[in-house]
């Protein structure tokens, strides 16, 4: 089961934390620390697995990660998962993450962040694996898209009918309604 998806760029600045496991704030702080110390310190030449840091769990969990250019992307998971499986997850990650935003940088990961749970949520759901076909998952995401879009239009309905009664000239409307004749209130018997 995967305990934790972090992704952090080369300064240890947390890009996307994911736990799937109950941490309070500040230790999930301390675990990205801990997480970016283990993992930058390493050279490129080595093996992408290591033991889990003391806070993750140590030696009954295992980091896997990968690094693209300025971002560590690091899958903390417990010994039942395949190291060579959840390697092609991140690359499935990535590369998902690559044709959304057409060559994803780590500005695209901050300033849409809603849009990378969400790819994040068809890949893992609860720590478990869902989908590792990517055409699956840019399918996903390209019905999330035509939603928000009807979405767009159905909330933009209001202002459109603000604009449509502006439009109508209702004081001058108001004046031109003919009226039937009433008989005066002094002609009527009580």
């Amino acid at each position: 089961m995967i305990k934790a998806i972090l992704v952090f760029n080369n300064h240890g600045k947390p890009r996307l934390m994911k736990f799937y496991q109950f941490y309070p704030e500040d230790l999930q702080q301390q675990i990205v620390r801990e997480t970016f110390h283990l993992v930058s310190k390493r050279d490129d030449n080595v093996c992408n697995f290591l033991e889990g840091g003391t806070l993750i769990g140590g030696s009954d969990f295992k980091l896997i990660y990968r690094h693209y250019a300025t971002l560590y992307f690091v899958f903390c998971v417990d010994s039942s998962e395949s190291e060579l499986g959840i390697l092609d997850l991140i690359q499935v990650f990535v590369e998902t993450l690559d044709k959304c935003f057409e060559n994803v940088c780590e500005l695209d990961l901050i300033f849409h962040m809603d849009k990378v749970h969400y790819i994040l949520a068809e890949l893992v759901m609860g720590g478990m694996v869902l989908e590792t076909n990517m055409t699956e998952i840019i399918t996903r995401i390209e019905e999330q898209a035509k939603l928000e879009k009807q979405e767009a239009g159905i909330s933009a309905a209001p202002a459109r009918a603000v604009s449509a009664v502006k439009e109508m000239n209702i004081p001058q409307k108001i004046k031109d309604i003919k009226l039937p004749d009433l008989p005066s209130i002094g002609n009527l018997k009580f």
